[in-house]
């Protein structure tokens, strides 16, 4: 995905499809993938289409996605299309809302060497003819200009601006992504899913899932599931965020320390997430432990919800562990200072932790052995003086 925004980036003309793009999850879901083909529209074609503009947001990701073809073709590949055409599987297909194989395009060469990509929908009014390459990236990516927006089938962007949105069942979601019964459960039993499913009005809502896999590695000191019901139901909204964040919003997240539903119902400054970039990855840090998103489990605004690898506990109910990341700063030694070398940053992070104090015990090691030079220094300063007095 790298290459495909540095090519449109380069491309005045493709700046308001690249800026679209961004808006949306769609890099996200990008995010390992390798060979593509984009068909990017130039900027005078996409301001033919207002409703691209105003339509909801989850309906342009898709239209998107549907632009993003699941395949490495290059301009002999379109060359070489059959006369009868060539059906190739595109990201809006992987979504499943898509039905049968109507998230697909097909393009069609016609006699002259146009080739045009349209639904494989009989009679479908969108297509779209591929005006030039863009640039190319061989057996990873390709971008090819085309004159339209491509919809899929049963699209109505114009339609969309006015329908009323539809709540998303989040338990339903849960259970659907196989991966997640636990959670699922949990919220089921807790009640807090409907509170969840109301705060999607408004600016909406974040929600990070631990996996399976994550509830099964808790250590056995961290006794969630024996916690009365109230505090498993302000664990569960630790999990939340009173904001749609879709992943390139969280990439990008300008103040780390956010608040969760939990924060709402306990105070400012309390429940809160420390969420940042780490290693190419996004990272919530709880200050008991450090999570990361492993992938995204369902984006359409105003909900997102991403699988995470570990169960976010929130210290105020968990005390008495720290995160990895803490633990390594709080059992390093104080740094050595070098003439004109600044001092060093955690590995990973962007900006370097604040100084850390030495541990209590190691502080006591240092004072009662300068105590000790001190005695000893003394009784050499007595000696003298009584010598000296002696002779």
């Amino acid at each position: 995905m790298l290459k495909c925004r540095v090519y449109l980036f380069a491309y005045p003309d493709l700046s308001d499809f690249d800026r679209l793009l961004s808006s949306t999850s769609v890099p996200g879901d990008l995010a390992g993938r390798s060979s593509l083909t984009i068909l990017a529209v130039p900027n005078a074609y996409l301001l033919r289409s207002s409703a691209a503009r105003t339509a909801a947001a989850a309906d342009i990701a898709d239209v998107l996605r549907y632009h993003v073809l699941l395949e490495y073709l290059s301009w002999p590949d379109l060359r070489r299309i059959p006369t009868g055409g060539k059906l190739v599987t595109t990201l809006y297909q992987t979504t499943g809302r898509a039905a049968g194989n109507l998230g697909a395009v097909n393009l069609t060469r016609d006699e002259g060497g146009g080739v045009t990509a349209r639904s494989p929908a009989p009679f479908s009014a969108s297509n779209a003819t591929i005006l030039d390459l863009v640039g190319t990236h061989p057996y990873n990516v390709s971008v090819f200009a085309v004159n339209a927006l491509l919809l899929p089938y049963g699209f109505d962007l114009a339609a969309s601006e006015t329908r009323p949105p539809v709540g998303v069942n989040i338990t339903r979601v849960l259970f659907d992504g196989r991966d997640f019964n636990v959670a699922a459960s949990m919220l089921e039993a807790s009640g807090v899913a409907a509170e969840f499913e109301a705060d999607e009005r408004g600016a909406g809502i974040t929600v990070f899932v631990p996996t399976d896999e994550a509830f099964a590695d808790l250590p056995a000191t961290e006794r969630l599931q024996s916690l009365p019901a109230d505090r498993k139901a302000v664990v569960l909204r630790f999990h939340v965020l009173h904001s749609y964040y879709p992943l390139g919003s969280l990439e990008s997240i300008v103040n780390p320390v956010q608040p969760t539903l939990a924060t709402e119902d306990t105070g400012a400054g309390r429940f809160t997430l420390n969420i940042t970039r780490v290693n190419g990855s996004v990272a919530i840090d709880t200050g008991v432990v450090q999570a990361s998103i492993t992938r995204t489990v369902f984006d359409q605004n105003p909900v997102a919800v991403f699988a995470v690898s570990k169960v976010l506990l929130p210290r105020e109910i968990f005390p008495g562990e720290t995160s990895g990341a803490m633990q390594a700063a709080a059992a390093a030694p104080p740094p050595v200072e070098a003439a004109g070398l600044p001092p060093q940053g955690a590995e990973g992070w962007d900006t370097p932790p604040a100084r850390l104090s030495s541990p209590p015990g190691l502080r006591e090691e240092v004072t009662s052995g300068a105590a000790v030079r001190d005695g000893v220094a003394l009784s050499c300063i007595a000696s003298l003086f009584l010598m000296q007095l002696l002779v």
